[in-house]
């Protein structure tokens, strides 16, 4: 097949010169996601100064930092890699990488913002279901263990079809900044 010339007139693009030859995948495009591949963004080391997003996220207006909300102790923040619309994490302020180490008040807040984020999260896009916790530790999965975050990911059925297995993409239906704004005018009020 070689384009839209071709004898079929299926309108298929050949790739371009050097590229191989064609294999009839489509492809998804998600240049985006080379900063994530290449470890962009993450701490240079395991203190707050090894700059931290966690740490520095609070520091930034919340559209910029992709703040929902802020507590005392703790607030919620958009993953900056969602697997799906809306998922949040809740961190403390305080960096620490050990859920024991968090006082009473940063344990009761991280708790407190979840249950708000779940209340937003089924307000703004009526999920079916949940998956809430913590990667403690490299070896656990944490992407950035120096500083626990909580995962809230909002869940339907069928959102782990064949594009996350098969072809190791996700499909989003919105951008971060559109995710910010609907969750913050569904967060609940204090």
């Amino acid at each position: 097949m070689r384009g839209a010339d071709n004898e079929s007139g299926s309108g298929t693009n050949p790739p371009g010169p050097g590229t191989g030859e064609p294999d009839g995948y489509e492809r998804l495009w998600t240049p985006h996601r080379m900063a994530y591949i290449k470890g962009e963004g993450r701490p240079t080391g395991p203190g707050a100064g090894d700059d931290c997003p966690f740490c520095r996220a609070p520091g930034l207006t919340d559209r910029e930092g992709l703040v929902v909300a802020r507590g005392k102790s703790a607030y919620a923040v958009l993953n900056l890699y969602p697997y799906n619309s809306g998922h949040l994490l809740v961190c403390p302020y305080r960096h620490a990488w050990e859920y024991t180490s968090l006082d009473e008040d940063e344990t009761a807040e991280v708790a407190a913002l979840t249950q708000a984020g779940i209340r937003a999260l089924t307000e703004a896009y009526r999920p079916q279901g949940f998956n809430v916790g913590m990667n403690l530790g490299t070896v656990a999965g944490a992407g950035i263990a120096a500083h626990l975050h909580q995962h809230v990911v909002p869940r339907w059925g069928g959102d782990a079809n064949f594009m996350p297995v098969i072809g190791q993409t996700k499909v989003l239906p919105e951008m971060l900044e559109q995710t910010r704004a609907k969750l913050v005018e569904h967060w609940p009020g204090e």
